[in-house]
This record gives C-alpha cells, structure tokens and sequence, in this order.
C-alpha cells in the first residue's frame, strides 16, 4: 500500500489517493483504496498519516523551539583528529607496556592523551588543563570523558586530587622515556620503512619565567634573546622526517659538547648500523669528528663561516673555479612564481679525505644583502651622530671618543663594514677595507663538510637541506606546540613536560604527512584550527537530552578525509563510567 499524487486536469491542485496492489492470476494490478484529498492540505499531517497507516503509534517529528535548548557546546575535532593519529601510530600500547600501571583506573596511555592533546590545541600549565577540559571534549577510549575538578567553593582552583594525577602522569612518563622512544622508533621503522642511513639533529632552547630547575635551569646563548633569562637546551633526532628521540640538556652547554652524548645513545639504544650524521654550524669540532669516525659513521656538517679561517679561502677558491652545478628546486622554493636557484661546487679540503663544498643560494643572498645594508645603515647613523657631537665639541677626550666609537660599531655589527680613525681632533669613519669585502663575498654562501665518498655534490646539499625539516621542528615545537609556559621546578618535571610537547610534535607530523599523502595544501597548524569547527553540542529536548556532533567547516571536512575518519561522534560511555574522577 502506498500513496499516489495526481493532479486534476486543471493543474491547480494535486490530490493525494491509497493505493494497493494485488496480485490476479499472473498479473499484479493496482486499485485506489481511498481518495485522501488536497495535497496542499495534508501536507502538515503526512507524517502521522504515514505512522498510522504502517501501524505505528503516531507521534510527532517535530518540537516548537521553544522547547529545544543547547545548555552545552564543546570542541572535539582536534581532540578526534590526535585520537585518531594516537591509535594508528600505536602509542596506547607503547605507553602502556607490559605492567600497565593504573592510576585512578586509568592506563598511562589514557592520562597521558590529554596532556598532549592540551599542547596540540592551547598549551598551558597543569593548572590551566581543567579550564581547558571545561572547553574541550576530552574522552578515554572506552567514552569516559575527562571532567575538571575545581576546589570546593573557589572554582578558579583546581582540586589537588587532579593536579596530583597530572604530576603523577609526568612522573610514570619520564621514568619509561628510554622504552617509550626506543619503541616508538621500532614502531615508526615498521609502518614506514623509515631510512635509518641518515640521522639529522640540531638544537634549540627555551627559556624559564623564573629561577627554573636546579640543576637543568642555566645561563648560556640563547637562541630567543633572552640572555638574562635561565634556559634550557632541546635536542631533537629526526629520521625520514619522524622525531626519534630528544635530549634535555643544561642551559650553558655548548652545541658541539651535545653530540657525543647523543650519537652514544643512538648507537647504544638504537642500536644503529652505519649511518650518516647530519648537523648543522656549530656542531662540529675535532674531538666529535673523530667520535664519529671512530663509530664509523659518516656525517654531512655545515662550517662555521666567522668562526674558521679557511672558510674565506674556500670562497674565494670556489670564486676563480667558476664551476657551479645546479641543485633541483625545493618543495618551498618550487611554490614561488619565480624559484630562486642554488649552485654547488666542490674545492679542495685541507686534510686527506674531506671534502668541501661551497653553496651559492640566491634566495639566501637577496635576505643576506638586505640585512647587510640595513644594518649598515644604522651603524652609519650612530657613527654619523657620534662624528656630529665630536663636531660641536661635546666630546673632546680621544679616549671617551674612542670609547663611543667602539660602542657604535658593536651595535648591529658595525666593525664588519666600517671602521674610523682620530686626527687632530676630528673623528672620521670609512667603509672597512678588507672586513666589508669579506663580507659581501660571505653573502649567500654557506660551507659544507663531509667525508662521504659516494656522495655527489648535489646529493650533499639535498641531504644536508632536509635539516630544515629538524628546524621546522622547532618551529612547531617552540610555537605552534608551545613548550612554554615551563612552570615546574624539579629536573624530571622538566624533562617531562618537554617529552609531552615531543609527542605532541610527533602527532603533528603524523598529521602533516597525512595531508600530503592526501594531496592536501593545508599545514597542520592551519588544520588543528579547523577541526575546532567540529564541536560535539549536547541538545536538551522534552523527550530527553542527545550529544549531537557538527560537521565542520569545508577544511575540517578535507582534513577529516586525509585522516580517514568518517564516524564523527564521540564513543558512547560504559553505563555508571560517564566521567572520569
């Protein structure tokens, strides 16, 4: 039985008929049961009509807005999207290991989660999380959903049970970091087919607010100019573009110093064959290349251009030869309307068995000459206030006038390009005869070292500008993952708030190789953003209350295919578990 639509012969109205079929002999014919009437009228009524003729208790489809309210909305995408990241690269398991140890009936797998998941979206402090759970879905895997606890009668406190669990958490992590790592490495070589002959590392610091940790927490160079700051150096392995392990350091340590200390550990706990070590300037020195030589490992460094006195002499020798080779275009390069170039070329090395390269990029001398000429110009200025006050006879003194004159050549380099001299009482300033050459000459080249011989030219400068992918780390690491704010005092604290922000890292570039796996332009800053359009909305009705999820915007939706999700709501919880704590 079913209903038809005809219309009357003067096309005005449609009326609606019930129709059944029946079976004659070997024929199925059809007959009107009932003429219902106007379409038009029984539109408002089709659904109970519908209902009543199935059998069904008629009820209605529809409720007034009046009787509908939304009392809460969270954000879930991002917190979908590491989940989904989390259970493909395997971490729950790895976390958990073979002993599983559980606090307030959760594995570490699931306390961890939402401390990494906090760095993914809006990194804050352990005191900052339950604010950040009263905005965030934040859920175990069996549905538990994570709830704030705040103390009795002061709601801008977090209970101490809480805090307590997140302190605990970062104390059962950092005592497993060397599994964790080990283990996930294997995992990573497993799924990937990760290419073990290459290592590259690099580091960067970051600053502590306070007085930091005591024995973590130092003065040293600090790569954010914030020398009066205590610090701490991050060393970051990566491999095929996957973080593999990381290293806190004291704040005072010199770059070079670290590298013993890491390529041990990656031989030792690794267990590494023959690879080849990637650095960037300043991690190189004699003692480390006879390390590495003595692991029989190989290693691609950049050189130092200030600091080593044959760097000038390799330019210029690779000035005379005038025998370039191109190197292909990068992906970043490649995207610009017209792509800058990068040429290559091998001189001579001073010891037996090394080999130099010398890089001309032209994208690196354009930043290099702008920053050159400006800082030129400011080193003019004050030399030509200083000469303007010797003029007017404000300063007399040669001492003093030497004195101002070497202040205003420390400021924005100025020794490299000017220099000046005294006679009779009049301050004259120049452009510096040999320093300014050398430093035109230094102008968008760079130097590297190897001792590979299998190696050509280009395949060096391909190889050695994949260490962009470590400082595009830091980056992430530094910025969009956010270490900062370091509020703890005690070293292991430390050390592991920075494994949280590693991991987080390491989701990050699961879900940046997703989308270029998926042909997607999108960065994977730009995509945790827009999986915040994906929100779960508890609806309140009459008849009940319903946890509905949105759909998102179209780049969550794009973001959402890269990473294969399709069931968008969230999993519903054991009966009596809803919350956790």
């Amino acid at each position: 039985m079913f209903l038809r639509e005809v219309k009357a012969a003067n096309g005005r109205h449609s009326y609606l008929r019930l129709v059944e079929s029946f079976r004659q002999g070997d024929k199925v014919k059809q007959r009107v049961v009932a003429h219902l009437g106007r379409k038009d009228l029984l539109a408002p009524h089709l659904d109970s009509l519908v209902r009543l003729l199935q059998a069904e208790q008629a009820s209605p489809r529809w409720i007034s807005a009046e009787e509908l309210s939304t009392p809460q909305a969270w954000t879930w995408g991002p917190i979908l999207g590491a989940s989904a990241l989390f259970g493909q690269l395997g971490l729950g398991p790895i976390l958990d290991g073979p002993r599983r140890l559980l606090r307030h009936g959760q594995p570490l797998s699931e306390r961890v989660f939402p401390l990494v998941a906090n760095r993914l979206t809006r990194p804050g402090s352990e005191h900052a999380l339950a604010q950040w759970l009263e905005d965030f879905y934040v859920c175990t895997g069996e549905g538990s959903r994570w709830v704030p606890q705040w103390k009795r009668w002061r709601r801008v406190k977090v209970s101490f049970d809480q805090l307590r669990l997140w302190y605990q958490t970062l104390d059962d992590l950092v005592a497993q970091k060397a599994r964790i790592e080990k283990e996930i490495y294997l995992q990573l070589r497993n799924l990937f087919s990760l290419r073990a002959d290459l290592v590259f590392y690099d580091l960067t610091s970051t600053y502590f607010e306070g007085a930091g940790p005591a024995e973590l927490g130092r003065f040293g160079y600090s790569r954010d100019g914030k020398s009066r700051n205590r610090q701490i150096l991050i060393g970051v392995v990566m491999m095929d573009g996957w973080p593999i392990a990381h290293h806190v350091f004291a704040g005072n340590r010199l770059d070079q110093t670290t590298v013993g200390e890491v390529v041990d550990d990656l031989r030792k706990r690794f267990e590494l064959g023959r690879v080849v070590f990637v650095g960037d300037r300043g991690m190189v020195n004699v003692k480390n290349l006879e390390k590495l030589r003595k692991q029989e490992w190989g290693y691609v460094v950049g050189l130092q251009r200030r600091r080593r006195q044959n760097i000038y002499e390799y330019i210029q020798e690779a000035e005379k030869q005038g025998q370039w080779q191109d190197c292909p275009v990068g992906i970043t390069a490649g995207e610009k309307a017209t792509p800058p170039k990068t040429w290559v070329q091998e001189v001579a090395g001073k010891e037996p068995g090394v080999r130099v390269f010398v890089v001309h990029s032209e994208e690196r001398e354009q930043y290099e000459r702008g920053m050159r000429q400006l800082s030129m110009e400011r080193a003019r200025q004050e030399l030509e206030a200083l000469h303007q006050r010797v003029e007017k006879g404000d300063l007399k003194e040669p001492e003093k006038i030497g004195a101002a004159a070497a202040r205003c050549l420390r400021k924005h380099h100025g020794y490299r390009y000017f220099d000046w001299k005294l006679q009779k009482g009049k301050l004259d300033f120049f452009e510096h005869p040999v320093q300014l050459k050398r430093e035109k000459a230094y102008e968008g080249k760079y130097v590297l070292q190897t001792e590979e011989a299998g190696l050509s030219a280009v395949e060096v400068v391909s190889v050695y500008k994949d260490l962009n992918e470590v400082e595009r780390g830091f980056a992430h690491l530094k910025h969009v993952l956010d270490v900062r704010p370091v509020c703890h005092r005690r070293d292991s604290r430390v050390q592991a708030h920075v494994f949280v922000a590693a991991l987080a890292f390491l989701l990050d570039r699961a879900m940046e190789k997703k989308l270029r796996q998926a042909g997607s332009a999108l960065s994977s800053p730009f995509a945790w953003r827009a999986l915040e359009s994906v929100r779960c909305v508890e609806v309140e009705m009459t008849t009940g209350r319903k946890l509905c999820v949105t759909r998102g915007s179209q780049h969550a939706t794009e973001v959402l295919k890269a990473l294969g999700i399709t069931q968008l709501n969230p999993p519903r919880p054991p009966e009596g578990r809803e919350t956790v704590l």
